[in-house]
């Protein structure tokens, strides 16, 4: 067996864990929990395998991950949408907890997916309390355009609302700057971001919770994974427009709000913003461009220990 390169696909769900293994076809389940995921872990060892392949399921695969890579075993998290193409693209339409976990295992065999480090606790920590100021500053947005046209018997209860969610925006946002204070790597890449004129601490936090890439990459692959670098459209004669697609949503949108001030008060992003309106780039192609450009900056800044200069 040891001999063998074995690929295992788990399937997560709330309450179960569904194991597939190939070449050899086994499958199993395991409760989603403590005694389960000893079990699994027990399963998975004898195997020795190449690569142990899951997908994100909005934190339901946090322990089971954490267990695997706790036990040096090679596990990696994937985006389940690029599972969903791969069992349309194999023919694979039925869809189960056990088909699911099988087809993972045949993605990870085809594709060997490159094992990234995980998240350090500290880390997990930080996206936690991020994730939650983002929701709150959601919940505030809508309450706020639910205020303008709500009838007058209940806008007294909208606004307490209002008033309170405020209150915990200030907290979360108290616990985050905490949360970055305690650790050097993090306080010092906070003060290097910041040195740029156009970011402030939401970007600054955002980029150090859910892109801990940034500075370990080239241009083309930080700009690729947010999902600011253009993708060619072309086959045979004809040339479509490129555009942007895919990448991590939640670092674009921020990284979009940040550009706009940069385009107002940073002097080499909003000279370059200029010189694109004028060579005819419409607005929207002119600030996704001014969004690469401030990320690819922000990631040699990292990437050479360096605060802002105007020669970047």
């Amino acid at each position: 067996m040891s001999q063998k390169e074995n690929f295992i696909g788990i399937d997560v769900s709330k309450h179960q864990l569904d194991v597939a293994v190939i070449p050899s076809g086994d499958s199993i389940s395991f409760t989603n929990n403590e005694d389960g995921i000893s079990f699994l872990l027990g399963f998975i060892k004898p195997f020795s395998p190449t690569l142990i392949v899951l997908e994100a399921t909005g934190g339901l695969e946090t322990s089971v991950v954490g267990a695997l890579a706790a036990d040096g075993l090679p596990v990696v998290v994937i985006n389940p949408r690029q599972i969903r193409d791969f069992a349309k693209a194999t023919g694979r339409l039925a869809k189960t907890d056990s088909i699911d976990a099988q087809v993972i295992a045949c993605f990870g065999e085809a594709i060997r997916p490159e094992i990234r480090p995980l998240k350090t606790l500290e880390a997990r920590k930080l996206d936690a309390l991020n994730t939650r100021r983002r929701q709150i500053v959601e919940m505030l947005t809508a309450e706020k355009n639910r205020l303008g046209s709500a009838p007058q018997w209940i806008r007294k209860d909208i606004q307490n609302h209002i008033t309170w969610l405020e209150k915990r925006l200030k907290k979360a946002n108290g616990d985050l700057n905490k949360a970055i204070k305690k650790s050097p790597l993090w306080r010092e890449n906070e003060g290097i971001l910041q040195s740029m004129p156009g970011v402030g601490p939401v970007l600054s936090t955002s980029l150090l919770s859910d892109l801990p890439e940034l500075g370990t990459l080239n241009r083309k692959q930080i700009a690729a994974l947010v999902g600011v670098a253009p993708l060619n459209r072309d086959s045979g004669l004809f040339r479509g427009r490129r555009t942007i697609w895919g990448g991590r949503a939640n670092v674009r949108a921020v990284l979009y709000m940040s550009t706009l001030a940069a385009v107002r008060c940073n002097p080499k992003i909003k000279a370059f913003y200029n010189r694109l309106s004028n060579a005819g780039k419409v607005h929207k192609a002119a600030m996704t461009a001014c969004m690469r450009k401030l990320l690819t900056i922000l990631n040699a800044m990292i990437k050479n220990r360096m605060y802002w200069c105007a020669d970047f």
